[in-house]
C-alpha cells in the first residue's frame, strides 16, 4: 500500500541555481514548493502566513540568525525542518542546529536520489519528538496540578476540620458541579483561602 503524502514545502536558499535543483528534486518526488525565501529572516511569520508542512533550508552552514529563527519557529509553530549544509560541519554546529529544531541535518547538499528517504526520516523524527514533548508537558502539568490539589486539600482540612479523604471529596464535588478539572478548583480554593491561611501560619510560627 502506498501511503505517500505530498508535502507543502517552504524552501530557503539564497542561490537561485542551487534552489532550482532542490525544487526539481522535491517536485519530482511529488511535493509542492509553495514558497521560496533567500534567508530565514521572519521565518515564523512566513510559516504562519504560508502554512507549509515542512521547511527546507539549503545554505553553506547555519549562521546565528538562522539558528535563532529556527529556534523561534520550533517554539511557536513547530514542524519538520531539514537543513542541507553545503560545507562540512563540526559536531557543535550540528548539535546547535538540532537544538534549534532541525529534524534532519544533511552534509554535502542535496542528492536527488536521497530526497525521499531524508524527508521520510525527518517527518518520523519530528513526530517522535513532538510525541515526547507532549508526554513531558502532560507529566509536568500533572505534577503541578497534584501540588495544587495537595495544597488545596490542606486548606480545606484546616478550615473544615476534616480529614484528607473528605477534603478531596469536597474538591471532587466542586469540580463536578462546575464542570471543571479538580486542579482548576484547587487553584480557586488557594486563591480564596491560601493567602489568608499563609499569613496566619507565618504569625503563629
Amino acid at each position: 500500500m502506498n501511503d505517500f503524502q505530498p508535502l507543502r514545502i517552504l524552501l530557503i536558499d539564497n542561490d537561485a541555481d542551487r534552489a532550482a535543483i532542490v525544487r526539481k528534486a522535491l517536485v519530482d518526488e511529488g511535493h509542492d514548493v509553495i514558497s521560496q525565501r533567500p534567508d530565514a529572516t521572519g521565518l515564523t511569520a512566513a510559516v504562519a502566513r504560508d502554512e507549509p508542512d515542512m521547511v527546507i533550508i539549503d545554505m553553506d552552514l547555519p549562521d546565528r540568525d538562522t539558528l535563532e529563527n529556527m529556534s523561534t519557529l520550533n517554539a511557536h509553530a513547530p514542524r519538520p525542518i531539514i537543513f542541507f549544509a553545503q560545507e562540512q560541519s563540526d559536531r557543535n554546529t550540528i548539535q546547535a542546529a538540532v537544538r534549534a529544531g532541525v529534524s534532519a541535518y544533511v552534509v554535502d547538499g542535496v542528492q536527488p536520489k536521497h530526497v525521499r528517504g531524508i524527508i521520510d526520516t525527518a517527518v518520523a523524527r519530528f513526530e517522535a519528538f513532538q510525541a515526547l514533548r507532549t508526554e513531558l508537558e502532560e507529566t509536568r502539568t500533572a505534577l503541578e496540578e497534584r501540588k495544587l490539589i495537595d495544597r488545596a486539600k490542606g486548606l480545606i482540612m484546616k478550615r473544615e476540620s476534616c480529614d484528607e479523604d473528605e477534603a478531596y471529596r469536597v474538591l471532587q464535588k466542586a469540580a463536578m458541579d462546575h464542570s471543571q478539572r479538580i486542579g482548576q478548583i484547587a487553584e480557586r480554593v488557594i486563591a480564596m483561602f491560601g493567602g489568608k491561611d499563609a499569613d496566619k501560619m507565618k504569625r503563629a510560627s
